[in-house]
């Protein structure tokens, strides 16, 4: 039986900090745009930096390069795509350069979006043995599984800090809060659109949705939750929409937010959906997300 550290990295990710696909672009023409963004969202005052969209350990050298602080994670590496031991070794020479800063997030995808796509349970099982078997293991405590069902939850209690899962509600968080227990890190993905008209904050939600209520893994999550087919046509219901996608006015946001963490999330990796053609990264939006947080007051 493996059995995680009871120590988490709590509080080094803070309350909340920022889910990124943008600051994975691997685009060279945007590498100045990636590194300003980075520092401007460390002297915001958030608490990490989520790269997301498949990313890995190469994606996070090139942000801590350009930063002193700011926790950095993957959200998530793709256990099909990337191998235990080439990722146990990034890790550790990244761990060598910037010591204590780096969690790795680790997530098992989809059938429809990974090739040989099979037991995924098993297979997480195994690509954490491997991490712990590996010439540079990397400890339970510095990696984060994006777990959803009562399995991974399990899994990601006793193998790892905690869970980081997305596309989930405050009532689904007090359900992971309990089969976590206290001590494991619960850090989702929240999903903010800073809009208050609810066409326009629907609309953009629901171009963002689409692709999650086409993979099982999620709507069987939903429907544990209480939704049901209906809620998945359409680009789904209002109602899933609401729930799935926090917006409003700047203290309805707030408060949206707030329940996540009186639900049991220790923090939140925020993940902003702008209109096309918006600013790319949405630095102007992550500046009102920090106000409306609060990580600015309290970074100074």
């Amino acid at each position: 039986m493996h059995s995680a550290p009871r120590t988490t990295p709590q509080q080094s990710l803070g309350r909340f900090g920022i889910f990124s696909h943008e600051l994975r672009s691997e685009d060279p023409a945007l590498q100045e745009q990636r590194r300003r963004a980075a520092v401007e969202l460390e002297e915001l005052g958030f608490g990490a930096i989520w790269l997301g969209g498949n990313s890995s350990v190469h994606h996070a050298v090139a942000v801590a390069a350009s930063t002193e602080r700011v926790a950095l994670a993957t959200g998530i590496l793709n256990i099909w795509h990337e191998e235990a031991a080439t990722v146990a070794r990034q890790r550790a020479e990244l761990e060598v350069a910037h010591p204590g800063r780096f969690l790795m997030g680790l997530g098992a995808s989809h059938a429809q979006l990974a090739q040989n796509y099979q037991r995924p349970y098993s297979t997480m099982v195994g690509y954490l043995d491997a991490l712990d078997n590996a010439a540079t293991p990397v400890p339970a405590d510095r990696r984060i599984l994006a777990a959803l069902g009562p399995k991974m939850l399990r899994l990601a209690r006793d193998r790892a800090a905690g869970a980081h899962p997305a596309m989930v509600t405050p009532a689904y968080i007090k359900q992971a809060r309990e089969a976590l227990g206290d001590g494991p890190l619960l850090a989702p993905v929240v999903t903010v659109a800073l809009e208050s008209d609810p066409v326009r904050a629907r609309a953009l939600a629901r171009d963002f949705l689409g692709l999650y209520l086409r993979l099982p893994n999620y709507t069987a999550n939903f429907e544990r939750l209480g939704f049901t087919g209906d809620d998945f046509t359409g680009g789904g219901s209002d109602r899933l929409i609401d729930t799935l996608v926090v917006w409003g006015i700047h203290d309805a946001i707030s408060d949206r937010l707030t329940e996540f963490h009186t639900a049991g999330a220790d923090h939140l990796a925020l993940q902003l959906i702008t209109a096309e053609g918006g600013e790319t990264p949405p630095l102007n939006q992550w500046r009102r997300l920090a106000d409306l947080t609060g990580v600015t007051a309290k970074s100074v």
